[in-house]
């Protein structure tokens, strides 16, 4: 088992690494669209690239998601067969949100640096094809609200 101080390193060091080794401006947060944000996600276990909708208003939520289930066949046909659609994601911290996610499948843990490579790899190629599917996409998906 590692220490708080010790996790707490080597999950700062994980992210500084793939900052370092894929040095890219990612659209994240940058989306224009409140509560609707992309991210990379890491713990012990798992690892994923997901899209989260956390909009203060539950209703503009709902449309978004609804929005993406319409754009779902061609989520999955044409850029992110994996994804996985989950309307009630509950968060470490309790909370229920909506969430479109890809899981990393191979073997990972963010203390094991021998998989860190791996998941850099993966976190690269499926965030690049979220982009470019929400970029494809903007216009009808910020129709929503």
């Amino acid at each position: 088992m590692f220490s708080k101080e010790e996790s707490a390193r080597l999950r700062k060091e994980f992210w500084t690494s793939f900052g370092k080794s894929f040095p890219r401006k990612w659209l994240l947060y940058n989306t224009k669209i409140k509560g609707f944000s992309f991210k990379f996600q890491a713990d012990r276990k798992t690892a994923f690239v997901c899209l989260d909708f956390e909009h203060p208003e539950e209703i503009a939520n709902e449309l978004l998601y609804d929005q993406l289930l319409s754009l779902r066949s061609i989520l999955e046909s044409e850029f992110l067969p994996e994804v996985i659609f989950d309307d009630n994601y509950q968060l470490d911290s309790g909370k229920y949100i909506r969430r479109i996610y890809v899981l990393h499948e191979k073997k990972f843990s963010i203390h094991n640096k021998d998989t860190w490579r791996d998941c850099y790899e993966f976190y690269v190629e499926t965030m690049t094809q979220f982009e470019l599917f929400y970029y494809e996409y903007e216009d009808f998906i910020k129709q929503a609200i």
